[in-house]
């Protein structure tokens, strides 16, 4: 049964998706929804947003239907309310979420100062809303909001955005933004001052103390500046301000009680006031409105200044022409997205793909501003020359798949991304790189050292617009502060993943000395690639976390099955296989490749079809996002073939529910990008890419001139269908191809790799 959202999707699709570009294919609401009941886990499913953005740009100006719980995105399919339309958002991620702030809401009647609840919306200024009239495209949401009768429309430019609404016939219609919203908790401090008739300016502190991003452990520390505009002067004005006591806790638990909403519901409200400045204030501006009529409002948001957010504002979105500006985000989707161009396939599976590589262009999105200014990791502004200032790099996740793809088909953002990590290190005088950087700030969450992997992987394949030397010498600082020590394992509860973990960084920055000529480093970090060893058992034949003695932990009933068992967010079962730089000596260890052949098929043969949560290849989490390449490995990469095909089929669809985990900043729909298009790393750090079955009959990639010699590169079929999902033959540029994997230099040359399709897998193809 198809959703509301996938059924509106499809009705527009038929308009012509070719000739519009690649852009109308875009569904946002796939993996629209945070449902722990419908993922059957409380890390939910895709945890996208719906809202408009453009490519890595710093505005998604989006609807938001909840601020508290597990709801990283504010919005959730299911959710029958919408409490306003915020200018900052994350895509996909858990622990509570961070950003949405500047959120704007319409309204008619008498002013409410609190947004209230899912259960008792008529306590706030939330709206229930039309869900057969939401809309969502690329850069462009709109919702008929039916308490009022207001339509809302909105689309972004790179730093700014605007916002159409449609009212009804009222002598108190309204806009109003409250300054202290923000996911998984509040902002501290708030000021706005109006500028003149028709402007406001201001800004919004969000310290740790107001919760947000881990609830407040994140150590998110940010200011968001805005300078916003109405097309209607403003009139009839005020301010609401709460009075919030000393000594009361803001965390995110301490918003969502009654007592704080009862407090925000209280908040007195000051017409006329210019100016103003409280720990939990908003702005309204009230006019009269006849039926039809349009009400517009703009706006700029910086991380520097209001004057970087005036100056964002003017430098983008010049009048109130929504059209045009609507337009602009299309075209540069359109551009963005054209750097892939698939045929074949079905009309689902281009929806499918084209929505993929759209999440996968949300970040690391632009931190500078329009004159390239940003904030620094030492909280002064600086002004970046040759490279563009970046942010939210969700490490942990992004290192396998995304960071991978964006090699191929936009290395500067990569190079981007390594310039930020850098001199966020510098800056902060830490001089390590962060593992999950979020707006300057650790996240303090998930393990490793994702950067080096990055770097790696980066300058092996040519990609070194940034100062190797101090990189370098952040990644050795980054191993050594984190890693696996004297003993050369790490204990404690999570000693298995950080063991195998640290284990692969330490050689990815071996790597990276071998190709700086630093013989003595590249000796000492390979060898220390092979600490994985240290935490098998070979009585169990397994991995198993150890204590500081050395001693086993006790073997649990479940044995290596147990989720959490020396294990984040896995078990030893699924992290077992995170040995990607030395698959031949993982496959010594356990046993041989018969053996462990036989392994690895029983832990994919025993996945539910939903391809769901689960105890063996769970595709919902990136432990094993590599595992279906090792096939490759094994010398049987026709169950590579048989594998990608059955996980683009079963766990991605034109559907809200169409992620199986969380789409974790770009990750999940980057697996698909390359998977889909019969390329994909086991080792990035490695300039080499398993080939599998593409989903599509032909995939063009455009290549970048500053970083490629070729101008684009082919992946073509002969004879390709969902039955005809094994590769017989292959051809690289009309000579005979003979291997299952291909390197980055021969993608960046350009060229055709063709591959002849059949029903039946041809076993002594890329075997060697």
């Amino acid at each position: 049964m198809k959703t509301t959202a996938t059924i509106f999707f499809l009705a527009t699709l038929s308009l012509s998706a070719t000739a519009q570009g690649p852009a109308a294919y875009v569904n946002p609401f796939i993996g629209a929804s945070t449902s722990e009941g419908a993922a059957g886990i409380y890390h939910g499913l895709g945890k996208t947003f719906p809202g408009a953005a453009t490519p890595f740009g710093m505005v998604q100006l989006s609807p938001n239907t909840i601020t508290g719980g597990d709801n990283g995105s504010g919005y959730s399919y299911e959710h029958k309310t919408i409490e306003g339309f915020a200018f900052t958002q994350m895509s996909g991620i858990g622990w509570y979420g961070d950003l949405g702030n500047f959120l704007v809401m319409p309204a008619t009647g008498p002013l409410q100062t609190s947004a209230g609840s899912q259960q008792h919306p008529e306590e706030g200024y939330r709206s229930a809303y039309s869900k057969q009239d939401e809309k969502a495209a690329a850069g462009y949401y709109s919702v008929q909001l039916t308490e009022h009768g207001i339509k809302a429309e909105m689309t972004a430019a790179p730093h700014s955005g605007i916002m159409r609404f449609t009212f009804p016939a009222h002598r108190q219609s309204r806009i109003q933004v409250d300054l202290a919203r923000r996911v998984g908790g509040t902002s501290t401090w708030q000021e706005v001052k109006v500028i003149d008739d028709h402007t406001i300016a201001g800004y919004m502190q969000c310290t740790p103390d107001g919760g947000g991003w881990g609830n407040g452990d994140g150590k998110g520390n940010y200011t968001v500046y805005f300078y916003a505009q109405f097309s209607k002067p403003l009139s009839r004005y005020g301010v609401w301000s709460a009075d919030i006591p000393e000594g009361w806790t803001r965390k995110r638990e301490d918003i969502e009680s009654a007592r704080y909403q009862q407090q925000i519901a209280k908040a007195a409200v000051l017409p006329g006031v210019k100016e103003k400045a409280g720990k939990h204030t908003g702005f309204y501006t009230e006019f009269e409105t006849t039926a039809g009529e349009a009400v517009l409002m703009k706006a700029g948001i910086s991380f520097v200044s209001i004057e970087g957010a005036k100056a964002n504002l003017e430098a983008e979105i010049k009048d109130w022409n929504f059209d045009l500006v609507r337009q602009r985000a299309t075209d540069l989707w359109n551009k963005a997205l054209g750097k892939m161009t698939v045929s074949g396939g079905t009309e689902e599976e281009k929806t499918v793909f084209y929505t993929a590589l759209y999440h996968t262009m949300i970040d690391p999105r632009t931190f500078s501003d329009v004159d390239r200014k940003y904030i620094g990791g030492d909280g002064k502004v600086h002004v970046v020359k040759d490279f563009s200032k970046r942010t939210i790099f969700s490490g942990w996740d992004v290192f396998r798949s995304q960071m991978p793809l964006q090699t191929i088909i936009n290395p500067r953002v990569v190079n981007d991304m390594i310039n930020s990590l850098v001199t966020l290190a510098d800056e902060s005088g830490k001089h390590y790189l962060e593992r999950w950087e979020f707006l300057n700030a650790y996240s303090g969450c998930m393990i490793g050292n994702p950067a080096v992997s990055v770097i790696a992987d980066a300058w092996l394949k040519g990609i070194r617009g940034f100062d190797v030397q101090k990189a370098y010498a952040f990644a050795k600082n980054s191993v050594e502060k984190f890693g696996n020590g004297s003993k050369g394992y790490s204990t404690g509860g999570l000693g298995v993943s950080l063991t195998l973990e640290y284990a692969y960084f330490d050689w990815c920055l071996g790597k990276l000395a071998g190709a700086l000529g630093k013989r003595e480093d590249e000796k000492t970090y390979l060898s220390r690639g092979g600490n994985y060893r240290n935490v098998f058992d070979t009585a169990k034949a397994w991995f198993r976390p150890r204590n500081d003695d050395g001693s086993w932990q006790p073997w649990p009933e479940e044995g290596r099955m147990r989720q959490g068992y020396g294990t984040i967010e896995s078990s030893p079962y699924q992290q077992g296989w995170f040995v990607p730089h030395d698959v031949p000596g993982m496959v010594a260890l356990m046993g041989g490749r018969e053996k462990v052949l036989a392994d690895l098929t029983g832990f994919f043969d025993k996945v539910p079809e939903n391809m769901m949560w689960n105890d063996f290849y769970n595709h919902a989490n990136e432990p094993v996002h590599h595992v279906p390449f090792l096939f490759n490995r094994l010398g049987a990469p026709w169950l590579t073939q048989r594998w990608t095909r059955e996980i683009c089929a079963r766990a991605y669809r034109n559907s809200v529910e169409g992620l199986v985990g969380n789409e974790d900043v770009g990750q999940m729909s980057a697996w698909y990008v390359l998977a889909a298009s019969g390329l994909h790393p086991v080792c990035p750090g490695s300039p080499r890419y398993e080939i599998t079955s593409p989903v599509f009959d032909t995939i063009t990639i455009a290549l970048d001139p500053a970083y490629a010699k070729g101008k684009r590169f082919n992946v073509s079929t002969r004879n390709n269908s969902p039955a005809n999902r094994y590769i017989r033959r292959a051809w690289l540029n009309g000579k005979p191809y003979h291997h299952s994997y291909i390197d980055h230099a021969s993608i960046a040359a350009g060229g055709t790799l063709l591959l002849e399709m059949g029903d039946e897998p041809n076993k002594s193809w890329g075997i060697n």
